[in-house]
């Protein structure tokens, strides 16, 4: 009989690294990996958050932001569900080269895009393509609470067989009356009877889907244009968007911000405390790209202040940061500073 392994006490943090326990396959070039910490930690996150891996690419170390697809409710591992697009290189190499038993830097958890945050007694979950993972992750935490909200849960996809989790959500929804699947797809599998909705989501898919949308809390995920789309649907027939809530790794639309609130340019330098190195820049650039002129290595991933990777703290002087919220204001109040989006004015201090 294999000897049970010996948990510690303590939750994981992003000091250990990660070691692969298993390669799942799920649908065409997508996977579920799940690792664990090998000193035994167990792991704490809210479900919906992400995680950022360090990847030894052959052209050299990438990181990549990933949602967590399992739920915190199962604390001894942790995983996440990628699906390689084309020109993906670094999800193509977790697919093509992770094998049980190799570890990897992590950093994370982190996200604000869970709906403890945001408690009501009725949800409908949106997603397309990957972005269901954060969904999956929320509705295995209420399934396990055994406390399963009213939740309908609408998900679009290319084809039937690309449909991430669907077979383990339909096994959730065939013992709780309170989950509701809907799913959508763009073309049929051949030789397959698709009983589900075909076609891109609408209006009145939605209102068919879920007569009563205007009384949930709304929680989306996909890709921008089909963010942008349910935004724009929900928008147009009068739901209440303070209580729309999504998550995304691409580039937001850029906003224009009142002049008064960034001013960028002047003379200013970053001083990299542990490196013992001294830049000039013109204020313009971000306290990354000074880093990366300094050879020195910032951790980061998304590049507009989303995913918290490149957290540095700042021990003098004054930045220009403006975020999409991958930094809470009591990190802030402490002196940290995301350095993908934070412009130097004058000279100030980090601790690289």
């Amino acid at each position: 009989m294999p000897q049970r392994q010996n948990w510690t006490a303590e939750p994981w943090d992003d000091s250990e690294e990660l070691e692969c326990a298993m390669v799942i396959p799920e649908a065409p070039d997508c996977a579920t990996i799940a690792f664990r910490a090998p000193s035994g930690a167990w792991f704490d996150y809210q479900p919906g958050q992400f995680l950022t891996l360090d990847l030894p690419l052959p052209s050299g170390p990438v990181s990549r932001t990933y949602t967590i697809s399992s739920s915190p409710s199962r604390p001894l591992s942790l995983s996440i569900t990628v699906k390689a697009q084309p020109g993906s290189e670094g999800t193509r190499w977790l697919i093509d080269h992770l094998k049980p038993g190799m570890r990897l830097r992590a950093h994370g958890p982190a996200g604000q895009f869970t709906f403890l945050r945001h408690k009501a007694p009725k949800y409908l979950f949106i997603s397309a393509g990957s972005g269901i993972t954060p969904m999956m992750s929320m509705t295995m935490w209420a399934w396990d609470s055994g406390e399963m909200p009213d939740i309908t849960f609408v998900h679009a996809a290319r084809r039937p067989a690309e449909i991430i989790f669907r077979r383990r959500l339909e096994q959730f929804a065939a013992r709780v009356p309170g989950l509701q699947l809907r799913f959508t797809v763009e073309e049929v599998d051949p030789f397959e009877v698709w009983p589900g909705y075909r076609g891109r989501l609408s209006q009145i898919m939605l209102g068919l889907m879920a007569p009563d949308y205007l009384e949930r809390e709304i929680f989306c995920c996909g890709p921008e244009p089909f963010m942008r789309a349910v935004r724009e649907m929900l928008a147009s027939l009068g739901y209440d968007m303070a209580r729309y809530h999504e998550e995304s790794f691409a580039a937001p639309a850029l906003v224009e911000q009142p002049v008064e609130t960034v001013e960028l340019g002047g003379a200013a330098s970053v001083t990299f405390a542990l490196s013992g190195k001294t830049l000039g820049c013109d204020g313009s650039e971000t306290v990354l790209t000074v880093a990366k002129r300094a050879g020195l290595n910032i951790p980061s991933s998304c590049n507009f202040g989303l995913c918290g990777t490149c957290k540095v703290k700042k021990t003098s002087g004054e930045v220009v940061m403006v975020h999409n919220g991958g930094i809470s204001d009591d990190e802030i109040d402490e002196g940290l500073i995301l350095a993908c989006c934070s412009h130097p004015q004058g000279a100030i201090t980090v601790e690289v």
